[in-house]
């Protein structure tokens, strides 16, 4: 995959500095607009101007209570397992399609899929029925029993990060906080864990400690929201 470590220029937002619609990553991903934020960075929705064509670019910024060393061991973090997850082939998983380093922040390029995530569905319509939670869930845990199968654990299953197409295609996205199999990526201290509260398994809120049971944990707590609103 690319790796530029130079900023290629274009419009900053003179309020934070940070990345503008105009700006282009990589010498190649032209921002276009904001889709969303969160707490480790920004998703746009962009052009690749080289190939042509709409794809999704999170900018990964990490937490400004981490310290200095801790922030640039997880820029390096970010890097090497978005590759892992790169390798994924499942039509329920969001395909990554590059990594790029560029104002001294790591980048992910990833499938642009038009859709609602299930937090904005639950907050437009309500609980969803049963049934329609059920087949949500089904395709979440076939994405997940893929990475899993790829020793790749994703750590932040949780609505906002679940998106139903729209042609009905269930995809979990944002790799962001992804690991290999056996622990977290990153911890500033004992029971320092990243990641969304109210979706965090017990153990690994209390032991910092990550494996499959606790990604289908996250599942389970997502689907409860979804039902239960």
């Amino acid at each position: 995959m690319t790796q530029i470590p130079t900023w290629s220029g274009g419009p900053v937002s003179p309020a934070n500095g940070r990345a503008a619609p105009g700006t282009t990553i990589g010498g190649r991903y032209s921002l276009r607009s904001s889709v969303g934020n969160g707490g480790m960075g920004t998703v746009w929705r962009a052009t690749d101007t080289l190939l042509r064509r709409d794809v999704a670019v999170k900018e990964v910024v990490p937490p400004s209570w981490l310290a200095e060393t801790e922030r640039e061991e997880l820029r390096l973090r970010t890097l090497r397992e978005a590759r892992t997850a790169a390798r994924l082939n499942h039509p329920n998983v969001v395909r990554l399609y590059d990594v790029v380093h560029d104002r001294e922040s790591p980048w992910i390029v990833m499938e642009y899929v038009p859709s609602r995530s299930v937090q904005q569905i639950i907050s437009a319509e309500g609980p969803l029925s049963p049934q329609r939670t059920a087949r949500i869930g089904l395709a979440v845990l076939a994405a997940l029993r893929a990475a899993h199968t790829a020793g790749v654990l994703h750590r932040d299953v949780k609505p906002h990060n679940v998106l139903v197409a729209d042609d009905g295609r269930v995809v979990l996205t944002d790799f962001g906080l992804a690991t290999f199999d056996g622990g977290d990526g990153v911890m500033t201290g004992p029971g320092t864990v990243l990641g969304s509260p109210q979706f965090v398994a017990p153990e690994r809120a209390r032991e910092g400690v990550s494996d499959a049971r606790t990604d289908m944990w996250s599942l389970g707590a997502t689907l409860y929201a979804t039902v239960e609103g």
